[in-house]
């Protein structure tokens, strides 16, 4: 199946800690960083998920937010660092690649904020993903 969401970032379940109707599904991605998803229970069940599975972390672009640090005292609970390596503006929005170890994010954020962070190629940013924007599919 083909999707239209740009960020598909591999790796293994590491923990999952169940809740009345949502759970937290902690992952290492192949790269190395930890990253968490919130889902559904149901969600947990359908696709078979235990420590070790092996899925696909999937993000929209628009749910990717980028600091041009690590940020403390925020609730986002997934921050990966990286590096952008473009920056594609046009009137309104802009498209920023982020590497990052093991794979590539892109994020779709206004132009003027891409200006007043100062990104271009080679600019270090943090991602800033937000665990309930992250869904996951089986590998």
């Amino acid at each position: 199946m083909s999707l239209s969401i740009r960020n598909q970032l591999p790796g293994t379940v590491t923990s999952i800690t169940p809740g009345e109707v949502m759970a937290t599904v902690k992952i290492r991605l192949d790269g190395g960083q930890d990253l968490t998803a919130a889902i559904t229970r149901e969600a947990v069940e359908d696709l078979g998920l235990t420590a070790g599975s092996t899925v696909r972390a999937l993000v929209k672009s628009t749910e990717v937010s980028l600091a041009t640090g690590p940020v403390a005292g925020v609730s986002i609970r997934n921050q990966l660092p990286g590096t952008v390596t473009d920056v594609s503006a046009g009137g309104a929005m802009a498209r920023v690649k982020v590497e990052v170890a093991g794979g590539e994010l892109t994020s779709a954020i206004t132009k003027d904020a891409a200006t007043e962070l100062g990104l271009a190629a080679g600019s270090p940013v943090v991602a800033l993903i937000k665990s309930t924007e992250v869904s996951l599919s089986n590998a």
